[in-house]
């Protein structure tokens, strides 16, 4: 499931005021709890993430872990009293991982529930949140995206071969897997935007619009060739839908 462009998975629980989630094996009967995505896309690149020190039994609210963004600096809470037996040490040296696997590989921790039935009524299904989230992302204004962008790019009152050109120049001395986010306000974006991709190779991971304004979340990739679009469909071969 997407909520307004933030993903909301089906398969595990959600701590909505905590922006948390938690899924249970039934076999080892841990928890593991991670981070909902519309709370990184808010806080944007997180810069700092530490563990709480003290792994012994922990009361429902308390912290686990802090994150650190320019936008934001906040706790990671147990939603249940239980005891943590696992942490994700790789986001010690790769917090980005929050950010690109917020629901798999960016886990947070895994904890043994104290009390593992009955279920809490703020853990709560996708379904059941999803009108809530979706008021909260207007009202806070949060954009997701499917990458995180490693550098923003805005062309407002510039013309599109301009805005393409200085596009050209930041992206040259990136490395790939390089991720930017273009704003622009041309209304011929969307049509070169994907004429450039075509001719570039670099992908096209994303486009929105809000109002006047064009958002393209491109993608730097390694040894980049020119694409081709089929005929008769106009689809280009090997690329993915915008």
């Amino acid at each position: 499931m997407e909520v307004a462009g933030c993903e909301l998975p089906e398969d595990r629980l959600y701590d909505l005021e905590d922006s948390t989630w938690v899924t249970r094996d039934p076999n080892s009967g841990l928890w593991t709890l991670g981070v909902m995505a519309s709370l990184l896309a808010f806080a944007g690149r997180v810069q700092s993430f530490t563990f709480r020190p003290d792994d012994s039994d922990l009361a429902q609210g308390r912290s686990v872990a802090t994150i650190e963004s320019v936008r934001f600096t906040g706790p990671i809470r147990l939603p249940v009293d239980g005891t943590v037996v696992e942490r994700n040490r790789e986001l010690l040296d790769r917090p980005r991982l929050l950010h690109d696997s917020p629901y798999d590989r960016g886990w947070v921790v895994r904890f043994r529930p104290r009390a593992p039935e009955p279920l809490p009524a703020h853990l709560e299904s996708a379904a059941a949140i999803a009108d809530r989230l979706a008021r909260r992302i207007a009202e806070l204004r949060i954009r997701c995206f499917p990458a995180l962008p490693d550098f923003e790019l805005i062309e407002v009152g510039t013309e599109c071969s301009a805005t393409l050109a200085r596009l050209d120049e930041e992206l040259a001395p990136r490395a790939p897997g390089a991720v930017v986010l273009l704003v622009t306000d041309d209304p011929t974006s969307p049509i070169e935007l994907v004429r450039w991709s075509d001719g570039t190779g670099h992908r096209l991971l994303a486009h929105r619009q809000e109002g006047n304004l064009h958002q393209f979340l491109i993608r730097k990739e390694a040894g980049a060739t020119p694409r081709r679009r089929s005929p008769g469909t106009g689809t280009v071969a090997g690329a993915g839908p915008l």
